[in-house]
């Protein structure tokens, strides 16, 4: 199934957000941990830890960022985080329940994201994981990739 933009919705992340937030991070990461010779109690508390340094570390570098949720059907589906810098912009983040993937709904909000800049003359920049599979959406965008970082790449889209 594919979606259109008007089915997606961003809002500004609240405290409320909190147990949504944790449980998407840890959608992205258990499967990583599955080998981890840990009791799922030491999984849970290392992914929580996880979640509290990069949240901490978003804020603390990116305070003027727009941490939004993505919304489907006014239902909590993904995190869209977006720092607008003077010289570029910055995607610090964008990550979707696993269910939500492959749905065309990260293309719908990366292109929104890209037309926006565009009217700006504003190039936007990501870091992405070598292995993530969606460097190849980036690649489609017109994103290329201006510095290998080893197991990530910085990639950069200019209007």
């Amino acid at each position: 199934m594919d979606f259109l933009l008007s089915d997606i919705s961003l809002h500004p992340e609240t405290a409320a957000d909190d147990a949504f937030l944790r449980n998407l991070h840890a959608s992205g990461r258990i499967a990583g941990l599955a080998v981890a010779p840990w009791t799922n109690g030491q999984k849970a508390a290392f992914i929580n830890q996880q979640f509290d340094l990069q949240r901490h570390h978003y804020r603390t570098y990116y305070p003027t960022a727009d941490f939004l949720i993505v919304k489907l059907a006014n239902q909590p589906v993904g995190r869209f985080y977006l720092h607008r810098g003077e010289m570029a912009w910055l995607l610090i983040d964008i990550a979707l329940l696993p269910e939500c993937q492959g749905h065309g709904i990260g293309g719908l909000l990366l292109k929104n994201m890209l037309a926006d800049a565009a009217t700006l003359n504003k190039p936007v920049r990501l870091h992405v994981g070598q292995s993530n599979r969606a460097q190849e959406l980036y690649l489609r965008l017109g994103f290329t990739v201006i510095e290998d970082k080893g197991i990530r790449c910085l990639m950069e889209w200019r209007p």
